[in-house]
């Protein structure tokens, strides 16, 4: 009997951990994404420059994988475990638009704060 409620007990928690996102922060992370792949700017990470697409398949990528191991529940957790920097190399990630230079969090915090205006 301990055993089969020690079981039970184990899967719950497993369930309860799994964090996802919630409708609304769905959708923003799809604005993010979209806003990435349409903005004009280069994506660079790793000290390399990638187009909007190439970007976007990539934050999406993490963005998957986060969501199967319960790592993200809101935009914010999206921006900073996602789309923040590598996290093979642990080097920032940056974007390059029209010549100037900016840390891809602030750009999509910033970008964030915009979808959130009323």
């Amino acid at each position: 009997m301990w055993r089969i409620i020690c079981i039970s007990c184990c899967l719950f928690a497993a369930t309860e951990s799994q964090a996802a996102l919630n409708p609304q922060s769905q959708e923003e992370v799809g604005k993010l994404l979209v806003f990435v792949e349409s903005s004009g700017c280069s994506f660079i990470r790793n000290g390399s420059a990638y187009d909007g697409k190439e970007a976007r398949m990539h934050l999406q990528q993490k963005l998957d994988y986060l969501e199967n191991k319960g790592l993200v529940d809101s935009s914010e957790d999206f921006i900073k475990r996602a789309a923040t920097g590598s996290s093979i190399s642990g080097k920032p990630y940056s974007v390059d638009c029209n010549g100037q230079q900016q840390p891809s969090a602030d750009w999509l915090n910033g970008e964030l704060q915009r979808i959130r205006q009323p």
